[in-house]
This record gives C-alpha cells, sequence and structure tokens, in this order.
C-alpha cells in the first residue's frame, strides 16, 4: 500500500515536472519570439501610420484659404471669401458674435475651405451627362468682375467652355446672411445642350460633446411642405436620405445657433439628399439639391435664382426672410419644439420688452408678472380648494376609516362627499398643469435663441442661457478653490429654492401626511436638479416664487378680514 502511493506520488512530480519544463523550455520561448515579433509589427504599423500622417498634412484653415484666388465678402455681419476655382462659399466668418465671453476671443467661424479639417462649404453649380469638362466643375478657374462683394456692390462671374456655351454667375447680399445667386447658361454653340442646376452643403463634423435632445442639430429642411430632420448619428447610420423630384423649400445643416441653409429656385422641383461618409479619416455630411434636366438650345439662354442664408438664427430675420421670400416654415430651423405655440409667444414678447428696458433679465421679470396676473384668478380658486380640503380632511378621515374594507364604496362616498361640498380635489394641481408648458417654454427659448447667447443680467450672471458660475462652496468665489461641476450650486439656485420654501409655508399643507412629507424635500431635490439650468430659467423661477409669496398673503390677509 505505501509502495504504490510511493509510486503514485513519484508520477505525480514527474509528471508536474514535466509540464512545467515543458512550458518552461519550449512554450515560453516561444510565446516571447512570437510577442517580440507582434511587438515589432506593431511598430513597423505605427511608423507607416506616421508616414502616411506626414505625407498627408491637413492644413490650417489660413494656409487652406490661401491656397487659391479668392473674391472678399465684406459687410457689416460678415467677413470671408468666396473660392475662384470652383466657385466655393469656403470662407466665413460672423463678426456680430464671439466664441465665448472672454476679452480676446475669436469671432465664431462659420465656413472653412475643403482641405482644411473644419471643411464646411456651401457650392452652386451645372451638371451634364455630357463629357468631363462640358460644364464648369470643382477644378473650375472662374473669371470675376471684381474683387470684393459687398452690399451694395454684387459680382459677376464667367467661365465659357470649349464649344463657347457661356456660364455665368450673379452673386448679390445683403447686410444680413443672405447672398442671391443667379445662375445663367448662354448657348452660343450650333447644337443642344442639357444641363441640370444643383446646390450642396458639405461638413467635416466630429464633436466629443455629447449633443443634448432638448434640440435638433444636423441635416434639415422643409420638402414637401414637410420639416425634415436628421440627427448626425441617425444619418450616419443610415448613410443617406433620399427624396425624388420633391418641393424643396429650404434645405440645409444647423447647430444649435446657426444655420446655413439652400432656398432653391422656386419655379422647379429637385431631387434632395441628405448623405453621410467617412472620407480621410473625417465624417462628412452634405445635404443637396439637383434640378431635372433642360435643354438649352442654340442661342437661347436660361437662368436660376437661388439663396443662400449662413449666419446666425435670429428669430426676426428668419421670419423676415420667410414672409419677404415666401419660404415656407424657415423660423423652424429654431427648434421651438412640440409647444412652438407657446415658446415663439414667449420669445416674441421677452423680445418686444427687451427692445424698450434693453436687459432680457429685466424682460423675464416683466414676462412673469404678465403671466401671473392672466394666471391669478385661477390661482386663487386653486389655494381656496386646497385650504378647503384641509378644513375637510377629518371628515375625509372618517370616511376612510368607515369604508376601509370596500374601495369601490370608498370611492364612491368620497366623490359624493367632494360633491356635496363643492370642491375639487384636483384643482390644486390644475396652475402647476399649466406652468408646466410656460416653464419648459421659457427653457427653450433661453437654450435654442441665439438672441439669449451671452445676455447678461446684473452682477455675475454674464450670460443668461448659461448656468450660475458661483458656488457655494467655495464661498460664491471668495476661495481660491474651483469645485467639480456637480458642486457647482450658484446663488440663484440657493434663492430659488428658499423662494420655493418660503411660499411652502404661507400655502396650505397638503392633507396627506405623507405627501406633506415628501413636499418638505422639494426645494432642497429643486436646489441640486436645477443647479445645471440655464441662469435665466433660476430667476424667472425665483421671481415667480416671489410673485407667489405675495399674491398668498393677500388672498390670507383678504380672508382674515371676511372671517
Amino acid at each position: 500500500m505505501n509502495h504504490n502511493l510511493t509510486n503514485l506520488i513519484a508520477a505525480m512530480v514527474i509528471s508536474i515536472g514535466i509540464i512545467f519544463g515543458w512550458q518552461y523550455f519550449y512554450e515560453r520561448p516561444k510565446l516571447e519570439k512570437l510577442a517580440q515579433e507582434q511587438k515589432t509589427y506593431d511598430q513597423q504599423i505605427e511608423k507607416l501610420k506616421k508616414e502616411q500622417a506626414a505625407a498627408t498634412v491637413v492644413p490650417d484653415r489660413q494656409t487652406a484659404i490661401d491656397y487659391n484666388e479668392r473674391v472678399k465678402i465684406i459687410s457689416p455681419s460678415l467677413s470671408g471669401s468666396i473660392s475662384l476655382k470652383g466657385l466655393r462659399f469656403d470662407d466665413l466668418t460672423l463678426l456680430k458674435y464671439k466664441q465665448d465671453l472672454s476679452e480676446n476671443s475669436n469671432y465664431v467661424e462659420l465656413f472653412s475651405p475643403a482641405q482644411s479639417k473644419e471643411s464646411y462649404f456651401a457650392e452652386i453649380g451645372w451638371f451634364s451627362s455630357n463629357a468631363e469638362g462640358y460644364v464648369p466643375n470643382s477644378n473650375t478657374l472662374w473669371q470675376t468682375d471684381g474683387n470684393e462683394l459687398t452690399p451694395k456692390q454684387p459680382v459677376n462671374l464667367s467661365w465659357t467652355n470649349p464649344d463657347g456655351v457661356q456660364f455665368l454667375v450673379n452673386i448679390n447680399m445683403d447686410e444680413d446672411y443672405l447672398f442671391t445667386v443667379k445662375q445663367t447658361t448662354v448657348n452660343k454653340s450650333t447644337k443642344p445642350i442639357s444641363i441640370q442646376h444643383y446646390g450642396l452643403l458639405n461638413r467635416n463634423y466630429h464633436s466629443d460633446e455629447k449633443l443634448v435632445n432638448i434640440l435638433h442639430q444636423g441635416p434639415i429642411g422643409v420638402i414637401n411642405s414637410k420639416l425634415e430632420e436628421y440627427s448626425y448619428d441617425s444619418l450616419k447610420d443610415d448613410k443617406s436620405k433620399k427624396f425624388l423630384q420633391s418641393s424643396v423649400a429650404w434645405l440645409g445643416i444647423t447647430d444649435k445657433y446657426w444655420l446655413t441653409a439652400f432656398v432653391p429656385d422656386r419655379n422647379s422641383t429637385y431631387s434632395s439628399n441628405f448623405n453621410y461618409a467617412l472620407n480621410g479619416g473625417f465624417d462628412k455630411f452634405q445635404t443637396d439639391f439637383i434640378a431635372p434636366a433642360k435643354i438649352v438650345e442654340p442661342d437661347e439662354e436660361i437662368s436660376v435664382t437661388h439663396r443662400l442664408f449662413a449666419g446666425a438664427k435670429k428669430v426676426d430675420l428668419l421670419d423676415k426672410y420667410e414672409k419677404l421670400y415666401n419660404i415656407e416654415l424657415f423660423d423652424r430651423a429654431i427648434d421651438f419644439g412640440w409647444f412652438y405655440l407657446i415658446t415663439k409667444p414667449v420669445f416674441t414678447a421677452l423680445n418686444f420688452f427687451h427692445d424698450y428696458v434693453g436687459n432680457f433679465g429685466i424682460s423675464i421679470l416683466i414676462v412673469t408678472i404678465l403671466i401671473k396676473l392672466a394666471l391669478f384668478s385661477l390661482a386663487n380658486k386653486s389655494y381656496r380648494s386646497m385650504k378647503k380640503l384641509k378644513e375637510l380632511q377629518p371628515e375625509i378621515d372618517r370616511i376612510k376609516h368607515l369604508y376601509n374594507n370596500d374601495k369601490t364604496r370608498l370611492n364612491q362616498e368620497t366623490m359624493e362627499f367632494y360633491k356635496r361640498e363643492k370642491v375639487n380635489p384636483f384643482s390644486g394641481c390644475l396652475p402647476l398643469l399649466i406652468q408646466i408648458p410656460i416653464f419648459f417654454s421659457i427653457y427653450k427659448v433661453l437654450y435654442v435663441t441665439i438672441e439669449m447667447r451671452q445676455a447678461p443680467f446684473f452682477g455675475w450672471i454674464k450670460d443668461l442661457s448659461a448656468p450660475d458660475p458661483t458656488s457655494i462652496f467655495n464661498l460664491f468665489g471668495l476661495l481660491p478653490y474651483t469645485p467639480p461641476g456637480f458642486l457647482s450650486i450658484g446663488a440663484w439656485p440657493i434663492i430659488m429654492a428658499l423662494s420655493m420654501y418660503l411660499q411652502q409655508r404661507m400655502s396650505p399643507a397638503p392633507a396627506d401626511p405623507m405627501q406633506a412629507q415628501m413636499m418638505r424635500f422639494m426645494p432642497l431635490i429643486f436646489l441640486v436638479m436645477f443647479s445645471s439650468f440655464p441662469a435665466g430659467l433660476l430667476i424667472y423661477w425665483s421671481w415667480n416664487n416671489i410673485l407667489s409669496i405675495i399674491q398668498q398673503y393677500y388672498i390670507n390677509k383678504l380672508d382674515k378680514a371676511n372671517s
């Protein structure tokens, strides 16, 4: 027995020794050799990538602009240029808007040349099924009669093909953000020609910042009288969206505050597209339209007129263009959201008072007063209903105790009791339900309209559309410490929470103890939840609470006088 056990142990030791020896003297060197080969391979691939990157260096924006001859764009709102190679609008800067609030901030750059990393350009042109070179293309060098395009000085560009067909372009601009582009084809050849007119917007787009769902950013347009919107992510998944022979009111690409859009000639239908492609390592998005083929007979000419909007989405400006040029739903480029019928009137009111007081923060205070006055009667009824419900609570408790085991009878008796006493148990919720769409509409106005961007109030609020920049955790800037984002609870969130707490103290407490307990925590919950909301929204909510406190004080005083 002991001899067998000794043999078994010896066999196990020898087996383990063989396994470890195999791993150490054979498998280990083999794995090390493979690892070294993989490392060498990775180094070679990395070296190849660097060599390829060095061979295809993407020029900076200014270097790309300097590649080609250009017509300068000079206006009170815009500066930039049009490339004479390919007739591209690929250099545009917005002179009325800076990138941030810092003193040395640069102006917002909208268009950039195709060679640059920030590539974003508009192009109009001709397409033909004939041989290459029959119509101008992206490599065509245009002739011009002037070096500057201004609101008072249009430019004319021309190119003639080998058969003598002339292609002419006249470009006008206004003092804001609208270009008018007239394309003319003069057939001086001896045979008919077939041409199609097109326009496109092409953009490199990549953002490390997650786009929020509260507004649309990406390709957009009104096609067959319907607003079509496709986010960058959805178009990246679908690759393409096509609309054949459709009525195109306008189409383009929208950001939060900026819009580029073509308004095609109204005398035609178009095939329009929203496309995505990965090209040269860049995510490229394009919106385009192309008209049906037209035949131009010898000694005849045809013209079409398109418009190109490239600039800030000012509400009044989009409304003006919509009426002036009959551009269907052009104001929907601003994402006013589901509550459009409330949101746009709220903005109109805010903008109206801003024209008189010169401060959107004060305008918010005025509009809040008007909303409060409009809901004054409803709030009074709600307050009195809540007060009466509290007075009736002992009888309601008695009914609950009496019919505790019969839910159907309990509900029936409770509703009969409310009916006899002429009180609506849900009337206290009605003002809040009405306030929700108003609250959301003001939030949308602050978040999506360019007019609110970098609009100051007083004191430390330099931008009503941004969160309160102060924090209680560094004593509102007195301590040399920048707290993390989740601890950035500023002065206005605290003012809002305090006003909410005071309003609760003056209002009748809910009859239900559990509900009353939950309501006590609401100011604290709102303090944390709203700390990252726009400062303008907190100013509205705080001022609304203060007005509610004044209103409840008035009602309490009136009730005491009548009792």
